[in-house]
């Protein structure tokens, strides 16, 4: 099999088409993960799944706005029988949608050390990180009677073979690619320069990605793949340039990102002609203590407000919601 390498930058003709009457669309994905403390190092062992039921809120809330969303579940979770409980009706019914996560030191076979370079699936050795997806893939599909169509590598750790473990397992979308941002300091993948437009990975056109958005805004913008890099030492020269209103980085998510600057980065991306916004955040924010971004109840409420806020204007913006089945079928092969 050749080599599908998804962390090289696309050349231009792979841009992705879609039919006329496609529009603009938006992708709800959640992270759907066990609990972890986030400032501690990586443990195989020390997690939880009680925040799973939360899920059966959040479908409902979607569904109210016809939001289908992608529930791209990792091993941990995929082996809860509180999984198929919470959204297992919606996903049967098409309400809602199953992708793969695979956080590898949570995932079997367990061969590997447990390092901050390990977390990244795609820097194992291909036969580990291969048999590691089987058996996610299998477990999710065992767990919710069908076959996931979309792949998420945890932490966004893609790498320069993990394209053909997907084309072989049949995973038609990779949704990995986080453009704007470069995880090469721990050892991750470099996403700065790949584009935010979908694209396809392959000259066969059967593995398309969907980069998750992210947007820059202000005067500055234009120059921020040239100026961001460069400030990652200087936290405080970052926020300088968002207060001032020169330069700021928006990804779409509600984790760290405010309402008010979620809705500018909408706009940018719907100005900019971006047919698919991808929405991202991880399921354990649906309950208060379990991640930075959700420590209270008022948390919580400010989460949903934040949804609530971007599902109208996203309405008002003509931007309607997509499923991975709608990608799927509106994306031309031409």
């Amino acid at each position: 099999m050749l080599e599908l390498n998804l962390l090289e930058t696309p050349e231009p003709e792979a841009k992705a088409v879609f039919r006329e009457d496609f529009g603009q669309r938006f992708i709800v994905t959640v992270d759907t993960e066990e609990e972890f403390d986030w400032t501690a190092p990586l443990d195989r062992h020390k997690h939880s799944v009680i925040t799973i039921p939360a899920l059966r809120k959040f479908q409902q809330f979607c569904e109210s706005f016809g939001v289908v969303p992608t529930y791209l579940i990792d091993y941990p979770v995929a082996c809860s029988p509180y999984a198929p409980e919470a959204i297992g009706d919606a996903v049967t019914q098409g309400r809602a949608e199953v992708g793969v996560q695979l956080h590898p030191w949570v995932s079997p076979p367990f061969e590997e050390e447990v390092t901050e370079f390990n977390s990244y699936a795609g820097n194992l050795p291909f036969e580990l990180e291969q048999a590691k997806f089987h058996a996610l893939r299998d477990r999710i599909e065992q767990a919710f009677g069908v076959a996931p169509r979309i792949y998420r590598a945890g932490r966004y750790g893609l790498g320069p073979r993990t394209g053909e473990i997907l084309r072989e397992c049949g995973i038609a979308i990779d949704t990995s690619v986080r453009s704007r941002f470069d995880y090469s300091g721990t050892g991750g993948p470099n996403y700065r320069d790949h584009p935010l437009h979908p694209y396809w990975a392959d000259a066969e056109r059967s593995l398309l990605e969907l980069p998750l958005t992210t947007v820059y805004w202000g005067p500055l913008r234009q120059m921020g793949n040239v100026i961001y890099p460069h400030l990652w030492r200087t936290p405080a020269m970052r926020g300088m340039l968002a207060r001032t209103g020169l330069l700021e980085r928006i990804p779409l998510t509600p984790e760290g990102i405010t309402a008010e600057e979620a809705l500018r980065g909408v706009d940018i991306a719907i100005d900019e002609g971006l047919p698919v916004l991808m929405f991202s955040f991880h399921s354990p924010s649906l309950a208060p203590g379990h991640t930075p971004y959700v420590r209270t109840d008022d948390d919580l409420d400010e989460l949903y407000g934040w949804w609530r806020t971007l599902f109208g204007h996203l309405a008002q913006r003509g931007v309607k919601p997509a499923s991975v089945a709608d990608i799927m079928t509106s994306v031309t092969l031409a």
